[in-house]
């Protein structure tokens, strides 16, 4: 890292990820990460805010949704929820 960069920023994990804060490249590994983090912590209702814009964040969201063992089932959240810019989680609990 570069004296110039900022370093790693603490996020709060209660059950909600805002993906507007981050840069697309750096979903692919946030998502699984926080998911996990949030089953360590026995949150099992989730919430990703992708927004709405062209859906292709949305698609990768899902796609990685699609791939782990994790996530028993997610839907697109209801109005009160962010409508079709955030997507419900989900995660099977751990004994």
């Amino acid at each position: 890292m570069r004296p110039d960069e900022p370093g790693p920023v603490e996020y709060p994990i209660n059950g909600t990820l805002d993906l507007h804060m981050f840069q697309p490249r750096e979903v692919k590994e946030l998502v699984p990460d926080f998911l996990r983090e949030c089953m360590k912590r026995k949150i099992y209702r989730t919430r990703i805010i992708h927004g709405k814009g062209t859906g292709a964040l949305r698609e990768t969201v899902h796609a990685i949704l699609d791939r782990m063992e994790e996530v028993a089932s997610y839907r697109l959240c209801d109005e009160g929820g962010g409508g079709w810019g955030a997507t419900l989680v989900i995660l099977h609990p751990q004994p």
